[in-house]
């Protein structure tokens, strides 16, 4: 059982769309297969609107992809219902438009003009009527786990000895420290992003597929047969073992 994802791409549609090209020539050795992408489609990157219609789009024409939500989705989603809301995954002392957060690069994507520069009631506003309803039904009605096989994928990672089913939403999109430090096999491999690496790595428990895109490093795709995990780029397959 083959399955591809992708890490948190953060408003790199340039960059998808090569790796896109990049698992079809795979593909074509291999044979068809579906596309796990783990969240995080927003924020802190030059195109958000543009990974959004596509990645809705190429669903929407049946493409065989999984799209999870990621928190930096849910927090753009929360921000537009409420410009007050506080994700209680978030620091106190930031909001979705601090520049740790990117928030105010989404909403330029959508032709909001200076958002981190203006009041936040009017830019509130303005992204309000320039959104989308269809954007923003299709980050709030994305999954937040994907189980193919002996791989569960989501975008954080899991409470260690909760039950998949079980677990909730703020953990599956926010969590780190408790899941990172679990050494322990989880039953199924975790293949997760939201913590920033260097590239993807394979943990024995976990993969994390991560590699940066949004300060400056590459988007990452892997490619997963059973439990064995390569990571896949333009020269083609490069097999991941597990960190001793």
């Amino acid at each position: 059982m083959r399955t591809y994802a992708i890490g948190d791409i953060h408003g790199h549609l340039d960059k998808l769309v090569d790796l896109h090209e990049v698992i079809a020539r795979d593909m074509a050795n291999h044979g068809p297969a579906p596309i796990v992408h783990v969240g995080d489609l927003v924020d802190r990157g030059p195109n958000c609107r543009g990974v959004i219609d596509y990645l809705s789009q190429g669903i929407a024409a049946g493409a065989d992809w999984v799209v999870l939500k990621g928190n930096h989705d849910r927090m753009f989603t929360g921000f537009l219902r409420d410009p007050s809301w506080q994700d209680p995954g978030l620091r106190a002392d930031l909001s979705y438009l601090h520049p740790k957060i990117g928030g105010a690069a989404t909403l330029s994507s959508y032709g909001v003009a200076s958002p981190g520069d203006r009041p936040l009631a009017p830019v509130h506003a303005d992204a309000v009527a320039a959104i989308p309803a269809a954007h923003r039904d299709f980050l709030d009605n994305r999954p937040t786990w994907h189980q193919r096989g002996e791989v569960v994928f989501v975008h954080a990672g899991i409470r260690p000895g909760v039950p998949i089913a079980q677990q909730t939403e703020d953990d599956l999109v926010w969590i780190r420290k408790p899941f990172l430090e679990e050494t322990r096999d989880h039953g199924a491999l975790i293949v997760h992003g939201h913590t920033a690496i260097d590239r993807p790595t394979h943990y024995g428990n976990r993969v994390n597929i991560d590699s940066s895109v949004a300060y400056g490093g590459p988007l990452s795709a892997i490619v997963i047969e059973g439990r064995k995990v390569w990571d896949l780029t333009a020269k083609g397959r490069t097999l991941l073992q597990p960190n001793p």
